[in-house]
């Protein structure tokens, strides 16, 4: 395989959130005394880290939008990756924009995530959660800047594949800690 289709196979593998009407007036004469208020109890959530669930995916979402402003330029300058990414995290991405940068590639087009927690224990110490990504490269390229060229994904490379992310939360955001794009299966 090429340095070429290798950097872009990285920045492809490395690459993921009730209104109630009041009544009118009825017509009816107002009485002496207002009714009493009543209002129906809160509907208690299902899931009771669902605020949790969907901050994490809201910063995986985040980061993973400033990873693509960096891999269309293979660069990281003027990104907010620090904002949602640890140096881990972010290290596995500086190594691809690297790569994009010695094999003189970038990314165009979309990368499509559906993301979601499958782990979270808020009971730890610092707090984790655990994400799995349906990627979706349909829409995605690897450009060769100096041959004003898309470099074609390998034959082997599917289309849509899962990958999996952690998350910790760090003085109460959450940040990705390691983005693992390696055996994913088809989805």
């Amino acid at each position: 395989m090429t340095t070429r289709h290798r950097a872009g196979l990285c920045a492809a593998v490395t690459l993921v959130l009730a209104l109630t009407g009041c009544g009118g007036d009825d017509g009816a004469e107002p009485s002496a005394a207002p009714p009493a208020a009543s209002s129906p109890a809160p509907a208690a959530s299902a899931d009771p880290d669902a605020a949790e669930r969907k901050a994490v995916l809201a910063s995986y979402t985040a980061m993973s939008r400033e990873q693509m402003k960096a891999y269309r330029k293979a660069d990281a300058s003027g990104t907010d990756l620090e904002k949602y990414a640890t140096t881990e995290a972010l290290g596995q991405i500086r190594n691809d924009l690297a790569n994009m940068k010695s094999a003189g590639t970038v990314v165009r087009g979309e990368l499509g995530h559906d993301a979601e927690v499958t782990e979270l224990d808020m009971e730890a110490q610092t707090p984790t959660a655990t994400l799995s990504d349906c990627v979706d490269l349909s829409a995605y390229e690897t450009y060769d800047v100096k041959a004003k060229k898309v470099i074609p994904l390998p034959t082997e490379q599917p289309l849509r594949y899962v990958m999996t992310a952690t998350a910790e939360r760090w003085d109460g955001r959450w940040m990705v800690t390691d983005i693992n794009t390696q055996g994913g299966t088809e989805c």
